[in-house]
């Protein structure tokens, strides 16, 4: 069974490192505009929405910058909430108790990571981009 949404380019594969700099994109949740993020953990592309279960903030101080020094745990660079790379669990900090981060699906293929919006989350515009 094919899936209904388009899939959208976010980055050549080798872009994303295993607990390096992840990429910073736009989606458009209920109308709003927010930040998401693609990062590679454990040779996996994996995609959320950049917002702290914590405090409806971003969790990076410095653009891209989602890891913790060791790059094995997601980072909230304000109150210091952990996430599992994995699947975006809390793992302690001030997120306890409060889910963890909204996931979005991405796939690799040919050498590219794409994303497929939902119907919930969507591209910011037409020709949605990355951004830094």
């Amino acid at each position: 069974m094919a899936d209904a949404e388009p899939l959208i380019a976010l980055c050549p594969s080798t872009q994303l490192v295993d607990g390096g700099v992840g990429l910073r994109f736009d989606v458009l949740v209920d109308g709003e505009t927010l930040g998401a993020f693609a990062v590679r953990h454990r040779g996996r592309a994996v995609a959320y929405l950049n917002r702290c279960a914590h405090v409806a903030m971003e969790l990076d101080w410095v653009a891209g910058r989602f890891f913790d020094g060791d790059g094995e745990t997601l980072l909230c660079a304000t109150h210091g909430a952990a996430y599992d790379p994995a699947d975006g669990r809390c793992l302690g900090g001030p997120c306890a108790g409060r889910g963890g981060l909204r996931p979005l699906q991405v796939v690799e293929q040919d050498g590219v990571v794409y994303w497929r919006p939902e119907p919930a989350v969507r591209p910011r515009a037409e020709a949605a981009g990355a951004r830094a």
